[in-house]
């Protein structure tokens, strides 16, 4: 009785462990979801920070995964939509209201042009197999870069961050090659 209940709970301890990456990336995905609320409620302030801990926890899900073996294909894809919307989706409609809705038409098409890089940026990462080196930016590397432009909203002209949100959505879908760190 004793050895059915202990298999039971070591049955239980293991789909947990095969889990604990997976409740990570959920977290980041629900804080790139709050900061879209925040931002829509004109709190960019609180938009910024919660995107920055999006990417904490995108950063250890990773690790986790990695430390405990437990890197799945259903993982990794669950990662990319999260990824989409915590450092593409959010990111650019941080700026967009904080500077880009000033440039109208031109500010949509850029905002979801930086969306759209973004997801082919990691549906290409996502069929393509993984030899050491990222192809094109990360869009969690674009997507801070460009919430960490916020940092500088009452300091640079308008058109930079025009400029900057065109550049990072090219560079998603460039042919640069990263070494993973």
């Amino acid at each position: 009785m004793f050895m059915i209940e202990r298999e039971r709970v070591d049955s239980t301890v293991k789909k947990m462990k095969g889990q604990t990456a997976n409740v990570l990336t959920i977290i980041n995905l629900s804080l790139g979801a709050l900061a879209l609320l925040f931002i829509f409620k004109d709190a960019l302030k609180v938009g910024f920070i919660l995107i920055f801990l999006a990417g904490l926890f995108d950063r250890f899900d990773g690790m986790v995964a990695r430390k405990l073996n437990i890197e799945s294909e259903f993982g990794k894809q669950l990662d990319s939509l999260c990824d989409l919307i915590s450092f593409g989706i959010a990111p650019s409609f941080l700026i967009y209201e904080a500077s880009l809705h000033q440039f109208g038409v031109p500010g949509i098409i850029f905002t979801i042009l930086f969306i759209v890089c973004g997801a082919i940026r990691l549906a290409r990462f996502n069929i393509t197999e993984f030899t050491g080196s990222f192809v094109g930016v990360p869009i969690t590397v674009a997507g801070c870069i460009v919430a960490m432009s916020f940092l500088f909203i009452n300091f640079l002209p308008t058109v930079f961050f025009m400029f900057l949100i065109l550049i990072m959505a090219f560079l998603m879908i460039s042919n640069i090659s990263i070494k993973k760190r």
